[in-house]
């Protein structure tokens, strides 16, 4: 049971990572396919199907193109599935590839995804570079299902760089 839990666990870890862009902007196809690769300096985790599992100090997750690097990170379960997941750092940085080898970069403090309304939250500090743009802020909520970013909060600005089609960009 710890090992699915587990490894669960970090699949929704992962699929935050994967989901922080738009839809345009997707992961390498077959990183999912890739063996993954963990580590942290501690693990403490609840062995039930209702329960919060920590990866805690230097965490590090590979798989693929992925590379996921925080102070922690928690996922939480209910009824057996996974519930929410929660990344954070001084900062956190998730990096990947995708299919046309454009990278991806996304840096912020906390990274929230809520499974049952498919909602990412990033706060504090939050950057997020493809080539084709930046976006950044103090706050971004991004909404898997629709697609609609809404970013800014409490008299904090948002600021985009977005490169014209066929146009050299920062990645």
């Amino acid at each position: 049971m710890f090992r699915s839990a587990a490894d669960t666990a970090l699949r929704s870890a992962l699929l935050l990572a994967v989901l922080v862009l738009a839809p345009d902007a997707a992961a390498r196809s077959d990183d999912r396919r890739q063996p993954m690769q963990i580590e942290a300096d501690r693990s403490d985790a609840l062995l039930t199907d209702d329960g919060e599992s920590r990866l805690i100090g230097n965490v590090r997750i590979r798989q693929g193109s992925l590379d996921v690097r925080a102070d922690s990170a928690v996922v939480v379960r209910r009824g057996g599935e996974i519930a929410r997941v929660i990344i954070e750092g001084t900062p956190a940085t998730l990096r990947q590839i995708d299919d046309e080898g454009n990278p991806m970069r996304a840096v912020a403090q906390r990274f929230e995804y809520d499974l049952s309304s498919d909602v990412i939250v990033l706060s504090g500090a939050v950057t997020v570079e493809q080539s084709r743009g930046t976006l950044s802020g103090e706050h971004v909520t991004y909404d898997v299902g629709t697609g609609r970013v809404d970013a800014g909060s409490q008299g904090g600005r948002v600021r985009m760089t977005i490169q014209p089609r066929g146009g050299e960009g920062t990645p």
